[in-house]
């Protein structure tokens, strides 16, 4: 509060020692001192009980040369109190080209409303604004800066290593040993990312040690729903993802846009995005290749795990200019994006497909085209095969999120150059 002196020349003596007081001092250390918020002594919670916040005191604005300054009185400083939700206006909504499972409205004072496949509703709170009082209920706040996260969802680790934000997970999900991206493992080698246990079994004592200020899991954590109710009980918001119902590949990668939400970089979220769909412009606009692709893995069992039609997986196949094979209609009634074939009844459906790629992300990645025909000797007289049409992913493809239009790249060139130089290629490798 300014402090400032208001003279009446009737009282001019009764005022003399407090404007001797405050000369040259106007703004500074005058008035009462200004109370400390929960938010600004780091003690703030993380609810969404908007009355658990302190009012902060407002200032009081200058006189005008009438009124006040007449009567010798100076303004009162009137409380701020928290705005109503009721009160506060929507301002705009993010564009999405692709992605269907998130939506994000923007309001007035920056707040940002996340919706997670229609009814997870999240509350992204500015740095320095208070809780609006009169949330819905079922609104999760998530309060702004994010310093300290438990990543447990793998697939957004590549989406905060793209906006430079690895340095904001201090608690992972997954230990060193099964992180496939460099920057991820490095920050647990170097103790400045934390193992915190598994989805279904975290460490609730190391997560509390490290003020965890929000946790991202994935739908694996519907399993085990004590987890998720412990973590909010400790004041920990929980952000549940959905990235991978995404059934267009770019949707997925789209996330990137709502993780920038949480971390207030949707600039570099949007510049990042845009410049991959520039690179695949040209790829998704060419016609069809008319090549068929068979994207699968033998299980220790025997089972050929293969993609559904309407699976992510099927579809880069076809934005590379392929067709996925097997088209299988009589899928499985499930939300499950595989399933699984008996070789003999693979072998009928994929024999003739042009070219195959063999998943190595569940058994491991294959050295050579022996290694897989070890599997079963039926591979032998697939088409693919004897044309030398034979391809094995990487094992980081499906943590690496932003990766995927680089795969669509990949997929394109192996179907459209007569021998793809391998030292270009990202994803996939060739089987000789």
């Amino acid at each position: 509060m300014k402090c400032k002196i208001f003279t009446i020349i009737i009282a001019a003596a009764l005022f003399a020692a407090a404007a001797s007081g405050c000369s040259g001092h106007a703004g500074k250390n005058a008035g009462p001192e200004r109370p400390v918020s929960e938010r600004e002594s780091g003690l703030a919670g993380t609810g969404s009980d908007a009355s658990a916040i302190a009012p902060i005191p407002g200032e009081a604005e200058p006189p005008s040369s009438g009124g006040a300054a007449a009567s010798g009185k100076v303004a009162s400083p009137a409380p701020s109190m928290p705005q109503n939700w009721s009160d506060i206006r929507i301002d705009h909504s993010m564009e999405l080209l692709y992605a269907d499972q998130f939506s994000v409205d923007y309001y007035d004072n920056g707040f940002a409303m996340i919706t997670i496949a229609d009814d997870n509703r999240y509350l992204v709170v500015p740095e320095g604004e208070t809780v609006p009082g009169g949330l819905p209920d079922g609104v999760t706040v998530i309060r702004r800066p994010l310093n300290n996260i438990y990543l447990v969802a793998t697939s957004a680790m590549d989406l905060f290593c793209s906006l430079d934000a690895v340095d904001r997970i201090t608690l992972s999900g997954t230990d060193a040993s099964g992180w496939y991206i460099r920057e991820a493992r490095q920050a647990i080698e170097s103790g400045a990312m934390s193992y915190a246990g598994k989805y279904n079994a975290p460490d609730y004592e190391l997560i509390l040690s490290k003020s965890c200020d929000l946790a991202v899991e994935s739908t694996m954590i519907y399993h085990s729903p004590e987890v998720k109710e412990q973590l909010e009980t400790l004041g920990i918001p929980v952000l549940v993802e959905r990235s991978s119902y995404e059934s267009h590949p770019l949707g997925r990668m789209e996330w990137l846009k709502l993780y920038a939400v949480l971390l207030g970089r949707e600039e570099m979220a949007g510049e990042l995005f845009d410049r991959q769909m520039s690179a695949l412009n040209a790829v998704m606009g060419q016609e069809p290749t008319g090549k068929t692709v068979a994207f699968f893995y033998v299980s220790s069992n025997g089972y050929v795990n293969v993609r559904k039609p309407g699976d992510y997986v099927a579809k880069m196949i076809e934005l590379a200019g392929g067709t996925y094979a097997p088209q299988n209609s009589a899928e499985p009634e499930n939300a499950l994006s595989t399933m699984n074939m008996q070789m003999e009844a693979f072998y009928a459906a994929a024999r003739d497909a042009d070219y195959i790629i063999y998943n190595s992300t569940i058994d491991g990645e294959l050295k050579s085209l022996d290694a897989l025909l070890a599997k079963s000797s039926l591979l032998a007289d697939f088409k693919a095969v004897k044309e030398g049409h034979v391809w094995c992913t990487e094992k980081n493809l499906f943590q690496e999120s932003m990766g995927l239009g680089t795969m669509i790249l990949d997929i394109h060139r192996m179907l459209t150059e007569e021998d793809p130089d391998p030292s270009e290629m990202t994803y996939i490798y060739p089987l000789r």
